[in-house]
C-alpha cells in the first residue's frame, strides 16, 4: 500500500538495533516477561531480518560469564537479556565481575507489568505481583556504568545508542536497561533501526606532558620495576610491552595477575611475588593493577617514584584505595603502553647501567624458575599438587594455540604461558563459578583455539556445572575442564591460616566450614552431557590423561571433564 511503512514489536526492535551497533550475541535467560521478544524473534526470522544470535543459557550468572568471556577473546561488546528482578538478582555477580575488570556489555532484564489490566501486556499470572520492586535497577546500579528503564518504544534506537557508547567508553564496563513488558508489547517503525549508531564511545589518551615525565622516570631510574595484574593491552601492545621492558631491562612482578603481561619465561619476568624489588625500587609502573601489593608486607621507599597507567589508572569505583600516584596515565592499554615505549625511545641510555641490571633481573627470574620447576617435580605423587598440574598443562599446551581459564585452579608461573589472551584467572572481585562459563564464552568467541578451564572443586559447584555442560553440548563448545579437587574451599583455609598463623583453626585437623567431603563424583555431571570424562589420582598419571583430553577436544570436538585429585593446602 504506497505510504505505508514497515512495522514490528518492540521486542524485535531491540535485537534489529543490538545487530545495527554490531552486537552478534545476545545471551538470554528467558521468562514470563519474554513473549513479546520471542515473537519478535520469530517475527523477524519469517521476514529475513538480520539478527544477532539468541543463545539460551539456562542460568543467568552462566550467561553473564559467557559475556565476560567472549569479550576477552573477541573484544567486541556482547549483550546479555535476563529475567525481571528475580533473573537480574542471579546475574548481579556476573555484573560485579564485569565491571571490576572493564569489560563492557549490554545488561538488559524484563520489568514486571506495571499494569493489572485493560492494556497489552498486562499482568496475567501471580507473579506478575511478586516480582514488581520500586527501583530494579538498584541491584546493579553500583557496577553499572549507566542504567534506565525504557518507557517508549521509540526510544529503543536512541537508548541502546546511549548504553552502547557509554559501555564501550574508556573505562569500560557494563551498562543496565530494563524492559517493561507493557512497552515491549507495542509496536513501532523500523524506520532507523539498522542505521549506524548515532553516538561514538570515548577513548581517552594520557597528556604528552605526563608521557613525557614517566618516561623520563623510568629512563632515569636505577631499579625500576613494573608490577602489571591485568595484562598489556591487545596483541600489538602486548609486543611492545615486551621490547620496551626488554632494552630498558626492568623487571615485571606479576602479583595475582588476572591476565598475562609478560611470556612467564622472558628474562624480565621475575615472578608472583614483589620482594625484594619492591622494597629497592626508586620508580614503580603500577600497570592496570587493582591492589598492586599488600601493604602490611610490602614496603615500597618513601622517595620512590608511582606511577599509575590503565584505563581507570586511580580505580576511581572504589571508595578506598590509597597507593600513591606521582604520575597517572589514563587510557586504554593498547593505547598508552605503545606511547608510554616511544617516550621511552626518545630517552637517552645509560647503556652501562642497563647492562648491569639486565644481568641481575635475568640471572633472578632463571632462579625462580628452576625453583619453581623443582617445587612443581615434588608435587608428582599421589594426590598431586596444584603446582604439579599447572607445570603439566603447560606442557602439554606447548604447539597448541590456546588459552587458560583458572579459578583458583592452575598457577601461573608454574602453568607457563607465552601468549595474549593466553590465560585468565578470575576477577578480583571475586565472583566465584565464572571460570567455567568465562571459558565456554571464549571458545564461542574462537572456534579454533584450545580453551581449558582449571578451578578448584568448590569453585566448580559455584559455576552450575550441570548448565555450564548443557551449554557445551547444545553449542558444540569443546572445552577441557580440569577439576583440581582437594575436597575443601582452599582459599577459604588460606585464608584462615594467612590471619591466624598461630591459631586454633591452623593446628586442627580439619578447619571448620571449609570442608566439601563426601566429594561428588563428577564424572557423572559431565557424562550426561556426553562428556569424556577422567578421575586421575596419581602425577605420574596426569600427562597421558591431558593428551587424551586434547586428543578429544581436538580431533572429536567434544568437551571433556578431568577430574584431578590434588593435595591439601
Amino acid at each position: 500500500m504506497p505510504g505505508s511503512r514497515e512495522t514490528m514489536t518492540a521486542g524485535g526492535a531491540i535485537f534489529t538495533r543490538l545487530k545495527a551497533l554490531g552486537i552478534d550475541y545476545v545471551f538470554c535467560n528467558s521468562g514470563t516477561d519474554f513473549p513479546p521478544i520471542i515473537e519478535g524473534l520469530a517475527e523477524a526470522k519469517a521476514k529475513d531480518i538480520a539478527l544477532p544470535q539468541a543463545l539460551t543459557i539456562p542460568h543467568e550468572h552462566a550467561a553473564m560469564s559467557m559475556a565476560h568471556g567472549y569479550y576477552q577473546l573477541s573484544g567486541k561488546c556482547p549483550a546479555v537479556m535476563l529475567h525481571t528482578n528475580v533473573g537480574l538478582s542471579n546475574g548481579v555477580t556476573g555484573a560485579i565481575n564485569a565491571a571490576c575488570a572493564h569489560v563492557p556489555m549490554l545488561l538488559m532484564s524484563g520489568r514486571t507489568p506495571i499494569t493489572e489490566h485493560s492494556r497489552f501486556g498486562a499482568r496475567t499470572v501471580p507473579i506478575g505481583w511478586g516480582q514488581e520492586m520500586r527501583d530494579q535497577a538498584g541491584m546493579v546500579r553500583e557496577c553499572c556504568k549507566w542504567d534506565f528503564e525504557l518507557r517508549y518504544p521509540e526510544q529503543i534506537t536512541e537508548l541502546m545508542d546511549r548504553a552502547y557508547a557509554i559501555s564501550n567508553s574508556t573505562p569500560k564496563g557494563p551498562a543496565y536497561l530494563s524492559l517493561p513488558r507493557e512497552v515491549l508489547c507495542e509496536t513501532i517503525s523500523s524506520d532507523g533501526l539498522t542505521a549506524d549508531g548515532a553516538l561514538a564511545p570515548a577513548r581517552i589518551m594520557p597528556e604528552a606532558s605526563s608521557l613525557q615525565a614517566a618516561a623520563m622516570a623510568l629512563a632515569n631510574a636505577e631499579r625500576p620495576l613494573i608490577i602489571a595484574q591485568r595484562g598489556a593491552g591487545d596483541a600489538s601492545s602486548f609486543a611492545r610491552f615486551q621490547q620496551m621492558v626488554s632494552d630498558w631491562a626492568i623487571p615485571v612482578c606479576s602479583y595475582w595477575a588476572v591476565e598475562l603481561a609478560l611470556p612467564t619465561d622472558h628474562d624480565c619476568h621475575v615472578g608472583a611475588n614483589p620482594s625484594p624489588w619492591i622494597e629497592d625500587a626508586d620508580v614503580i609502573l603500577i600497570l592496570d593493577s587493582l591492589a598492586p601489593w599488600q601493604p602490611d608486607i610490602h614496603k615500597p621507599r618513601s622517595d620512590a617514584t608511582i606511577i599509575n597507567l590503565g584505563p581507570d589508572p586511580l580505580f576511581s569505583r572504589f571508595p578506598v584505595r590509597t597507593f600513591r600516584s606521582a604520575i597517572t596515565l589514563a587510557g586504554e592499554n593498547a593505547d598508552t603502553i605503545p606511547a608510554l615505549a616511544a617516550a621511552l625511545d626518545a630517552q637517552p641510555k645509560n647503556q652501562a647501567r642497563i647492562r648491569d641490571r639486565r644481568e641481575l633481573v635475568a640471572t633472578a627470574s632463571a632462579a625462580t624458575r628452576t625453583d619453581m620447576a623443582r617445587i612443581a617435580e615434588a608435587g608428582n605423587s599421589g594426590p598431586m599438587s596444584k603446582q604439579w598440574v599447572s607445570h603439566c598443562l603447560g606442557k602439554a599446551l606447548e604447539g597448541h594455540i590456546s588459552t587458560v581459564y583458572s579459578e583458583l585452579g592452575t598457577m601461573l608461573g608454574f602453568l607457563s604461558r607465552r601468549e595474549v589472551n593466553s590465560f585468565f584467572q578470575e576477577p578480583h572481585s571475586g565472583g566465584l563459578g565464572w571460570g567455567l562459563p568465562a571459558a565456554l564464552g571464549a571458545q564461542l568467541a574462537d572456534p579454533d583455539r584450545l580453551v581449558v578451564a582449571t578451578m578448584g572443586d568448590g569453585s566448580y559447584m559455584f559455576s552450575n556445572p550441570t548448565v555450564c555442560h548443557q551449554i557445551a553440548e547444545a553449542l558444540e563448545l569443546p572445552v577441557i575442564t580440569l577439576i583440581l579437587n582437594n575436597h575443601e574451599w582452599g582459599a577459604v583455609r588460606q585464608s584462615v591460616v594467612g590471619l591466624y598463623p598461630d591459631g586454633y583453626a591452623a593446628k586442627s585437623n580439619e578447619v571448620p566450614l571449609t570442608a566439601l567431603t563426601p566429594s561428588p563424583d563428577f564424572r557423572q555431571t559431565a557424562g550426561a552431557s556426553n562428556a569424556h570424562v577422567e578421575r586421575v589420582e596419581r602425577g605420574s598419571d596426569l600427562p597421558a590423561a591431558l593428551e587424551r583430553a586434547i586428543a578429544v577436544a581436538t580431533r572429536e570436538h567434544r568437551q571433556v571433564l578431568l577430574d584431578i585429585q590434588v593435595a591439601v593446602g
